[in-house]
């Protein structure tokens, strides 16, 4: 699934930053990596985000119900695993072993990682409800 730079790419300001919204198969993605410009942190607070069991949990749902390829045997280990110190999860591997679709990492230029605006509003909620808010509207 293409993420970044496409022809379909469009942007919105979410309180004072820009934030690259594309579309895939006629679904919306919008950019976490922009989402967090205004967040002390930076990109680690998406691994910390992805650290957490309730995340993968519901990160787990949203493929069962919207991806038909998605492998719930490994998902089920990187559950168990899930919440653990030892624990780390990166969006690419995310991808890559679940065969998600819901959360795609790219790196380059027009690179970042980018989430269905189901993901992305768990996501801005995480962050700070007030943002998320303004992300909705």
């Amino acid at each position: 699934m293409p993420i970044g730079n496409t022809k379909k790419s469009r942007s919105i300001v979410v309180q004072g930053i820009p934030v690259t919204i594309t579309n895939n198969h006629e679904q919306d993605y919008i950019s976490l990596t922009d989402m967090l410009k205004n967040f002390e942190g930076g990109s680690a607070l998406i691994e910390q985000w992805l650290k957490n069991k309730d995340t993968v949990l519901f990160l787990g749902v949203w493929e069962k119900i919207n991806n038909s390829c998605f492998n719930s045997l490994e998902f089920e280990g990187i559950k168990n695993e899930a919440g653990r110190n030892s624990f780390y999860l990166f969006a690419v591997k995310w991808s890559d072993v679940i065969g998600a679709i819901g959360l795609q990492a790219k790196a380059g230029r027009y690179g970042g990682t980018y989430a269905h605006k189901d993901i992305a509003f768990e996501f801005g909620s995480w962050l700070s409800s007030e943002f998320k808010l303004y992300l909705i509207k």
